[in-house]
């Protein structure tokens, strides 16, 4: 079971909410989510019947209401049938914030020198480190993610239990949505017989979970908010995930 490693979180969630308050912080959500629609499409074809990856990341860009011509020139540049710019990238980066707290740093760029450079700037402004590759992995890991609604009235417990025989491996209740877990492997499968059971999906994704976890004071606790915020508003960044 799963349930110790799930007290880790994305900041993404709610920092892409926050993010959706005005048009010109819409539109970096939109460029980033093209970005990866990118990826997935040339990594795995345009074809989001066939392309899991590509399918998820669809989802998630419809969800923020992004526009379809969007994601359709974003699936071509993928797939080729537009050429225009540098390869996009999908490179995890691994640091250390205030107080010690452990961060993964996903993002997707076109210019890995750039990225590299401003989120080192970004890290050390902020009292902060960037790590070498494996020096914080080591204490995440890898599993699927699907968030479903719990409607007003339902029974949260009867849905754990669906999402545990459509093959779960574990399952969080809080604040009207129940966050469920499965292998890497299985998402696609879990996600699959979750629909079949008539459950509404709000997002399915890849996220990474602490193995062992840390806590911050309060002064710590505002440095890294400051953090967060300033990564963010990098452009390549796309999500961030930490050992909280």
């Amino acid at each position: 079971m799963l349930y110790e490693l799930m007290s880790g979180h994305s900041h993404w969630a709610g920092i892409k909410h926050r993010k959706g308050i005005n048009d010109a912080k819409r539109a970096k959500i939109f460029t980033k989510h093209a970005k990866l629609i990118t990826i997935m499409a040339r990594d795995g074809g345009g074809n989001p019947d066939t392309n899991f990856q590509l399918r998820l990341e669809i989802e998630r860009a419809r969800f923020e209401n992004m526009p379809k011509e969007n994601i359709d020139r974003a699936i071509k540049k993928g797939t080729g049938e537009i050429k225009e710019g540098n390869e996009i990238v999908e490179i995890v980066y691994e640091g250390m914030g205030p107080g010690g707290v452990q961060m993964l740093i996903k993002t997707a760029t076109d210019n890995r020198n750039r990225t590299v450079s401003e989120i080192k700037s970004i890290f050390t402004k902020a009292g902060g480190k960037l790590g070498e590759m494996g020096s914080i992995m080591w204490n995440f890991k890898k599993v699927g993610n699907i968030n479903v609604p719990v409607p007003e009235g339902s029974d949260p417990y009867a849905l754990e239990e669906k999402a545990i025989d459509a093959g779960a491996e574990d399952t969080i209740y809080s604040d009207s949505m129940l966050t469920i877990y499965t292998l890497p492997e299985n998402l696609k499968a879990v996600q699959e017989n979750l629909e079949k059971a008539g459950m509404k999906i709000e997002d399915a994704s890849f996220v990474y979970v602490p193995l062992q976890k840390a806590s911050l004071s309060e002064d710590d606790r505002l440095d890294y908010e400051k953090l967060l915020e300033t990564l963010d508003d990098q452009d390549d960044v796309q999500e961030i995930f930490d050992n909280l």
